[in-house]
């Protein structure tokens, strides 16, 4: 899966069971690694979004399923929950 860094940015970001996610805000580099290490996704599904004022999720990028029109990603059961526990996979920002 290639892609320019620049493509991600405003695209939207939905679950493999069709859930939308967010809106890519930013995109974090590990420089040395010369990856991407997360997507930071804004713009949140109010049925997904904490209702303690989270501006966001870090998606880590190695569930990252499809990139094209828009971005898909590997459910998470639960991750997306408001009343959701820490999670080691989605990091709420």
């Amino acid at each position: 899966m290639k892609t320019q860094v620049t493509d991600l940015f405003g695209m939207n970001v939905f679950t493999e069971k069709a859930i939308y996610v967010g809106v890519v805000d930013d995109v974090l580099i590990n420089i040395d690694g010369k990856k991407i290490e997360s997507l930071a996704v804004g713009e949140l599904n109010p049925e997904l979004a904490d209702p303690r004022g989270h501006r966001g999720y870090l998606i880590p990028y190695r569930i990252i399923k499809d990139i094209g029109d828009i971005i898909i990603i590997r459910h998470v059961a639960g991750a997306f929950r408001k009343t959701a526990a820490a999670n080691n996979d989605i990091v709420e920002a």
